[in-house]
């Protein structure tokens, strides 16, 4: 094989893996899909470890499947549910912890995931030295797109661990020395094996959001459903209408403040395994549009759910996110229901966003206004431990409503608390309901509404929590000491200090990109792998323009790019709401990528004349995972003030750039054509 097609396959390893990573650990340690970027911050670590360590010895490349293969047994042997006390930010999921504390298990799996990454980018390294910097960074940007495209193509097949191993397993032996030893052979042997195991084997469906388990379950009364549980936790009940109605009278409420005597077309967000919808039905709904983003949740409901409301005429089955729904209907509704859509999980590994962010924003409550029939009312409900955080659902509602909103609460014991189910309801008419009692905050502090910008409805204030404080400042600590470790002094990397910037600025460029897009198309995962793919091809189309044409001012490159992240922040995201598809698609794309290509074009441009590729590389690479740790001042800035920052690193990057600057126009002069081809022949 040469060693162009090695290095491909070596870098769609390493990015492979690491999207396995993120997925099945959060579907292991539960408190992972709360730490936004935690296993993302352990792959920068670690592949910046490995390409610093490009030219040492021992080859860690030969022990990356022995490393993965225990550190998969340790996670199939002690799992862990989330702990959801603390008042500032609200955790859904179990009542108890189980499993290893979190003050042991996040630095095992930080270490861990570091640690394979390591191993695997050391193999990507060497290959990487064998070629002129800008064409191996051509190379890893090839495997890199193929690898997200593979794991993009599985995702939506809707495929499970067992084949995720199997890749992985196949390639490894692929790339190690042939035959492989005894010990590796084994560890890719374990490796498919663990995967294959998928934490229950047939009996767990794996959606592209999450590990989904439905147990058969039969109460005292003789009633039978079944419990789904999402990554660990119990997540959803499966059970005939009239029971639920029976055991929790509080879903009958929507339909009891009503003041007509049925709704005639509602429209469900969070439809799930179907029992909201079978409610709807009951209580003579004529139409029902149920909204659910997870296509397997929805299956489940199909084929379990005893009352079968997905197969009445009157009901239409709709795949989507709710709030990309909302946006691009034109429907009215005389019903509008939230119904429990708290997602238990993140949009991806790379920002704090989580699935149904954007539906509890004071924009998005106003698109659900806008949805109703002259009469119509909107209503939501959920089971609250956290009495701000119903006082901010309905602070939202009384400012888009102008009048405050019904609420019916009732109380269960939750741990050694007390939690609440509360219906929140309001209409543009005020004859429209019949409430009971009328929402008062009496005379407590009412946290100010979630927005597009600042979408972290489940965070009290705009501040970074305490304990995400502690594990960031744990994470950089670890990391220099980590890198100090495996590389020794880091003078080395003191020449190349303005890619380390770069490295840190495009990791936040990158994640404003995939808030945006969410925001604009929906926070599924299909949106967030185009947008991820998006971005690879960018930075190929970048190194291929660079390979072609000597820029003879870097200069004219850095104004460029200040430039396109000026109109980028001069023009907010929602502002496109309002735009068609296809216009809205293109004005997107231009406003998120035009900033993406630029900053490549100058990172190619000052990559090529590097003296070490691997180094380098690797410096820009800690850089990112610093990029991520800064990515948590979105907790208190909003996503849009983040291009500030990008700003700022970009031009730390310019001052700490500009001596090499003559060089790259020095260079450009000598050859005004494209550059020659790698010296360095491939094998």
């Amino acid at each position: 094989m040469s060693d162009r097609l090695r290095l491909i396959l070596a870098s769609f390893l390493m990015l492979f893996s690491e999207l396995v990573l993120i997925r099945w650990t959060g579907a292991s340690v539960v408190y992972l899909s709360y730490f936004s970027n935690f296993v993302l911050l352990g792959s920068f670590l670690g592949i910046g470890i490995g390409f610093l360590r490009a030219r040492s010895d021992p080859d860690l490349f030969r022990w990356a499947p022995v490393v993965m293969a225990f550190f998969g047994a340790f996670m199939m042997a002690f799992p862990v549910s989330i702990d959801r006390s603390g008042s500032g930010l609200v955790y859904f999921g179990s009542l108890h912890q189980r499993g290893m504390p979190i003050w042991v298990m996040l630095p095992a799996v930080f270490a861990a995931v570091a640690l394979i990454m390591a191993c695997i980018a050391q193999g990507v390294g060497r290959l990487f030295t064998r070629f002129e910097p800008l064409e191996a960074y051509r190379y890893d940007i090839i495997g890199s797109v193929l690898g997200i495209a593979g794991f993009s193509l599985l995702s939506f097949l809707e495929t499970g661990p067992a084949l995720w191993g199997i890749v992985i397993g196949v390639v490894f032996l692929v790339l190690l020395p042939w035959p492989p030893g005894l010990m590796q052979a084994a560890a890719g042997i374990a490796i498919v094996a663990m995967f294959a195991s998928g934490f229950g084997g047939s009996q767990v469906i794996w959606s592209p959001y999450y590990r989904i388990e439905a147990t058969p379950v039969t109460y005292p009364s003789g009633e039978a459903g079944y419990s789904v549980s999402v990554n660990g936790i119990p997540h959803q009940l499966i059970i005939a209408a009239t029971f639920r109605e029976k055991v929790e009278p509080p879903y009958l409420v929507p339909y009891q403040r009503l003041q007509n005597d049925a709704p005639g077309r509602v429209l469900i967000i969070g439809a799930g395994g179907g029992s909201d919808v079978a409610i709807a039905l009951r209580q003579g709904a004529q139409h029902v549009d149920a909204v659910e983003i997870d296509p397997e949740l929805l299956d489940l409901g199909r084929r379990l759910n005893p009352d079968h409301p997905y197969s009445d005429p009157r009901v239409t089955a709709i795949v989507n996110d709710g709030r990309a729904f909302l946006e691009r209907t034109d429907r009215t509704y005389d019903l509008i229901l939230f119904a429990l859509p708290d997602s238990l999980t993140l949009v991806s590994g790379q920002s704090a966003l989580r699935l149904e962010s954007y539906l509890f924003t004071r924009e998005a409550l106003e698109s659900a206004a806008a949805h109703l029939k002259p009469g119509g009312a909107f209503a939501m409900y959920n089971y609250y431990r956290e009495t701000w955080l119903v006082d901010r659902l309905a602070g939202t509602l009384e400012e888009v409503y102008g009048r405050a909103p019904c609420i019916d609460t009732s109380t269960f014991e939750i741990g050694d608390g007390i939690g609440r189910f509360s219906v929140l309801m309001n209409s543009p008419s005020e004859s429209a309901l019949a409430c009971d009692q009328t929402w008062n905050a009496g005379g407590r502090v009412v946290p100010p509404p979630a927005t597009d910008d600042h979408p972290f409805v489940y965070l009290k204030s705009r501040t970074i929590p305490g304990l995400y404080l502690t594990v960031l400042a744990l994470i950089l600590l670890a990391s220099l000491v980590m890198v100090r470790t495996a590389n020794g002094p880091l003078g080395g990397m003191r020449s190349y200090l303005d890619l380390f910037f770069m490295g840190a600025a495009f990791l936040l460029l990158e994640t404003k990109n995939v808030v945006q897009f969410a925001l604009l198309f929906g926070t599924t995962w299909l949106v967030n792998a185009l947008v991820f793919g998006g971005v690879l091809l960018t930075v190929l189309a970048a190194v291929e323009t660079a390979r072609r044409v000597r820029v003879r001012s870097a200069r004219v490159l850095w104004i460029a790019l200040a430039a396109s992240i000026a109109v980028a922040w001069l023009v907010p995201a929602d502002a496109l709401l309002g735009l068609a598809p296809i216009p809205r698609f293109v004005f997107a794309t231009a406003l998120a990528f035009a900033p993406v290509f630029m900053a490549n074009l100058i990172f190619a441009e000052r990559f090529r004349d590097v003296g070490e590729s691997a180094v380098a590389f690797g410096a820009n690479l800690l850089g990112a995972m610093v990029g991520g740790v800064i990515e948590y001042l979105s907790l208190v800035t909003g996503y849009r003030s983040l291009l500030l920052v990008t700003a700022a690193l970009y031009g730390v990057a310019y001052v700490l750039a500009r001596p090499n600057l003559g060089a790259t126009m020095a260079s450009a002069a000598k050859h005004p054509g494209p550059p020659p081809a790698a010296s360095v022949p491939a094998r």
